[in-house]
């Protein structure tokens, strides 16, 4: 009787101790990184958009979003920012020879590290720590015919010849990389790098036509209906002054009818393109669900930088042409781009607030302790993920690579935030692209447009950057613009013919900016003769 009782005892404690253990959650929570390509501040539902995601909208509902969240302004210095934790130039531009990355860091950790999508750095993924990856390492490429340089875990992989659409294929392979790492039984890293929306704008078919005539009203009539979504949401906690459109981009209403024709063609193919993005989130979070993931991954999503007004091509101005046909390579729109970074002013490049505030949110419902749907107002920089991700995965920096001379991180942990929605008093955060060049510190912003004279900004009050006080605040520009020089030395290590003296005319315009002083044809003629005298 008593070996009954004492065997009835022990398995009763073994199931109460096997109870509590499964109750626990991981230590170590899964990272899944998303970064989306050149997508305006207002692009996603949640942040005032009319395009449907529904997916990214229940996120940040649930989680928290950021409208101060800061990028370089470009694509590729955004990625090794992302990836180092430092400042483009210090980490060694693409050739990241000054750092160690994520994956890197990661994966001594103990984490199963995976990348899908765009790298546009030097070498490859799998020589950076990644130890499953497939995508193109270019900048940009054809959505529906690929590149030459797609690798498939460092060898070369070749596109199919039909059904290929690169925003699908990255989510495709990065699924079957979930279900290789999940086989280790190791917490894992996931990075996927879209390139969408980036030009050239591709569209599936049936997404295009989801959206047909949705944006016949012009970008006066969206521009405005973002703002008064962005202000119903309570997006920035108070009434903010938007800045008019700009004497570059002309009013909708102006425009002859081939030009209406065509943009509103343009932003159907680009609100397609965010929707299928949205949808590729989609598959991405039932994964998780199903595998019992959910509560314990942490996920980041957002874009190396704001909308681009970059119109190349603009001589591919055919009113019979489709978004599907591989050989349609539009560009970029200046009047889309102003409308979709509403309510900022500026574009990818630029260090005004519509090339470097883009979309950012964090879910993780395991580890947020703010009020799901909170929304975050603190300025914070991607130079920052890197080092938030060393803090909650409890993974050591090296101080030593081979073949690497390292530098300190610049970027500061974003987790005491994740637990209070505020972050304390950060260092000044640097910006610089090519001429582009500003600084950030507290509520002030200094900011230089292709390095024409500063501009003094106080964003508490001052949110879209309308009123320059550099006249009323001489003592503060010098200060300002001598840590700017003194970061760039410092810091950046940065060359002199970066951080030569700011002057010149005040002339914010640039020659790759839609042209729509003229008229639709002769825009289109005016830019392929300048492209035929450029090739001779």
């Amino acid at each position: 009787m008593k070996k009954i009782l004492l065997s009835i005892l022990l398995g009763s404690l073994f199931l109460s101790l096997n109870a509590a253990t499964s109750a626990e959650p991981k230590t170590s929570p899964n990272i899944l990184v998303v970064m989306v390509d050149d997508m305006g501040f207002s692009d996603l539902g949640c942040y005032g958009g009319e395009i449907e995601t529904p997916v990214m909208d229940k996120l940040a509902s649930n989680g928290l979003r950021f409208t101060q969240f800061y990028n370089t302004a470009k694509c590729h210095s955004s990625r090794v920012s992302l990836l180092s934790g430092m400042y483009c130039m210090q980490a060694g531009d693409v050739a990241l020879n000054h750092c160690v990355t994520s994956a890197e860091i990661l994966s001594r950790a103990g984490y199963f590290t995976m990348m899908s999508g765009k790298w546009h750095l030097e070498k490859e993924p799998t020589d950076f720590g990644f130890q499953r990856y497939f995508g193109h390492l270019s900048g940009a490429c054809n959505y529906f015919t690929g590149d030459g340089t797609f690798r498939l875990n460092g060898e070369k992989w070749q596109v199919p010849d039909k059904d290929f659409y690169t925003t699908t294929a990255k989510v495709d392979f990065a699924l079957k990389f979930l279900k290789e790492a999940r086989e280790t039984r190791k917490p894992w890293y996931l990075y996927v790098a879209f390139n969408a929306p980036h030009a050239p704008l591709h569209a599936l078919e049936k997404d295009y036509q989801k959206y047909e005539g949705q944006h016949k009203v012009g970008w006066d009539a969206i521009y405005q209906a973002r703002l008064e979504k962005q202000q119903q949401l309570g997006l920035f906690g108070k009434d903010i002054k938007a800045p008019e459109r700009p004497d570059h981009v002309r009013a909708w209403d102006k425009l002859d009818d081939d030009w209406k024709t065509f943009e509103e063609m343009r932003m159907t193919a680009l609100a397609a393109m965010i929707d299928r993005i949205d949808q590729e989130m989609g598959r991405l979070v039932a994964d998780l669900k199903q595998a019992g993931e959910w509560e314990n991954t942490l996920i980041l999503f957002l874009s190396d930088n704001g909308a681009s007004p970059n119109d190349h091509r603009r001589y591919q101005r055919n009113l019979n042409q489709t978004p599907w046909d591989p050989k349609v390579k539009w560009g970029d729109s200046t009047g889309w781009a102003w409308a979709r970074n509403a309510p900022f002013r500026f574009y990818k490049q630029n260090q005004f607030e519509g090339g470097i505030c883009t979309p950012a949110i964090v879910h993780w419902p395991a580890g947020l302790k703010t009020k799901p749907g909170s929304v975050v107002d603190s300025p914070a920089h991607i130079i920052d993920v890197v080092p938030t991700l060393v803090e909650i995965c409890r993974a050591p920096v090296p101080e030593t690579w081979p073949g690497r001379e390292l530098r300190k991180i610049s970027g500061v942990s974003l987790a005491s935030l994740f637990e209070t929605g505020k972050l304390e008093k950060r260092p000044p955060i640097h910006l610089l692209f090519e001429q582009d060049r500003g600084l950030r510190d507290g509520d002030w912003k200094l900011v230089s447009f292709k390095s024409q004279p500063w501009e003094l900004y106080n964003l508490a009050d001052d949110r879209t950057e309308l009123n320059d006080l550099a006249a009323q605040h001489p003592e503060r520009v010098k200060t300002m613009a001598a840590t700017w020089h003194q970061m760039a030395k410092e810091v950046l290590h940065a060359p002199e013919d970066a951080t030569e003296p700011v002057g010149g005319a005040d002339n914010k315009i640039h020659r790759l900016w839609s042209d729509y002083d003229k008229p639709y044809n002769e825009a289109a003629a005016h830019e392929l003769n300048f492209l035929r005298k450029r090739k001779k």
